[in-house]
């Protein structure tokens, strides 16, 4: 896949809730290449950082540049939710929902979709089934697939797998390894210390809003350059 959109250069970018400054000012620039993954206590505003950056967060002051048209940039990409939001339909009519919103005929889209489940292993069996009944693991496997059915040159995953037992969390990072693989570009956050090692090619470390580091991956876990970051990679508390 080429991917467009990068280089992605962010200016002081700073969003803020009712006065209340949550992230910035950011200053990062990013490749168009792997997974990056976003690390950083509860409330460093990891979340908030995914999105702004996909333009779902008022950008208060600053500057976020793709490398191409914003217009064109918003309609790469997918977000991926913490806790994922199913469609009262069946399990196939929730994958051909986005290709339906873009206009492809119901019957590609059915087809599509069929195709992408198989892909994932949501089996023929589920199909038809409710996606509001799925398990969680179920369900964020189909958010996932939602969002790449759409073939989007970058995907953002907010802890995709926050709440998964070790199989399913083992399912979906292999959907994301294969992903990233294909070429499309991962920015997810995550408490898995584990999961950051497996799957970043880059990290960036942040910490009351602010990115205090960012550096490929092999870098960052072989030694972090602030203490902060060394802390949390210790598994103290950091403040």
């Amino acid at each position: 896949m080429v991917n467009g959109l990068f280089p992605l250069s962010v200016k002081g970018a700073l969003t803020r809730r009712r006065g209340k400054v949550l992230v910035g000012p950011v200053d990062l620039e990013l490749d168009g290449q792997g997974t990056c993954v976003v690390l950083g206590p509860n409330g460093a505003g990891k979340t908030t950082l995914l999105r702004m950056l996909h333009g779902i967060a008022r950008l208060h002051q600053g500057r976020i540049d793709w490398a191409c048209d914003t217009a064109i940039a918003r309609n790469a990409q997918a977000f991926v939710f913490q806790q994922p939001v199913m469609l009262r339909r069946s399990v196939v009519e929730n994958l051909a929902y986005p290709l339906r919103m873009h206009g492809v005929p119901r019957r590609e889209a059915m087809e599509r979709a069929r195709d992408w489940a198989g892909r994932v292993g949501l089996g023929e069996e589920m199909l038809e089934r409710s996606a509001t009944v799925l398990s969680g693991g179920e369900k964020q496997k189909l958010a996932l697939t939602r969002a790449l059915i759409q073939e989007p040159e970058l995907v953002f995953l907010d802890e995709p797998s926050s709440s998964l037992d070790g199989r399913a969390t083992r399912e979906i990072e292999e959907i994301l390894t294969t992903c990233s693989a294909a070429g499309t570009r991962l920015i997810m956050s995550t408490h898995d210390m584990g999961q950051a090692r497996r799957l970043a090619d880059t990290v960036v470390f942040l910490l009351n809003g602010s990115v205090h580091e960012a550096a490929p991956a092999e870098v960052f876990f072989a030694g972090p350059k602030t203490p902060e970051a060394q802390a949390f990679l210790n598994g103290d508390i950091v403040e």
